[in-house]
């Protein structure tokens, strides 16, 4: 159990250190993310999670009543089954933890990326309007020169 704790938490710190760092491969993971957290996937994780996090709380449960004991009761043997329990229990933890940093990045780099392409859409709309306006201040200040011109043209 704690070699398969150790193996998802150092995927889950690769899949986090991916989606930081701007890479090819950042790109395949938010599509890969964005595929599972569709259909019935998210039900199915938070039912893993919950499993998890049931087993988190049995672990921390038999902790406690291990340590409820008095001292001289205790045995080697239930020493290292509290160390196993308590080792168990912060892996699981920091597992459901690192979980949730993954949902949330890639939740901002979603929110980030619509962010980018609004703006981007509000610049170019603002270029087009800065655009337009130039263009009808430039026709409008050279209509008033030409006519300020023919004016005094007729005046002499």
């Amino acid at each position: 159990m704690i070699q398969l704790l150790f193996t998802v938490i150092f995927a889950e710190m690769a899949l986090i250190l991916i989606l930081l760092f701007k890479t090819p491969l950042r790109k395949l993971v938010i599509m890969a993310l964005d595929r599972v957290k569709q259909g019935n996937s998210p039900l199915v994780a938070k039912t893993v999670a919950a499993v998890v996090f049931v087993a988190l709380i049995v672990n921390v449960y038999n902790v406690k009543e291990i340590q409820s004991r008095p001292l001289d009761a205790l045995n080697p043997t239930d020493q290292v089954l509290s160390a196993k329990y308590m080792l168990e229990a912060s892996l699981m933890g920091f597992s459901l933890f690192l979980l949730l940093m993954i949902d949330r990045l890639h939740h901002y780099i979603r929110e980030l990326r619509l962010l980018r392409k609004t703006m981007e859409a509000v610049k170019q709309q603002n270029r087009g309007f800065e655009d337009g306006k130039n263009g009808s201040a430039e026709e409008v200040k050279g209509e008033g020169f030409s006519s300020q011109r023919s004016g005094s043209k007729k005046s002499i």
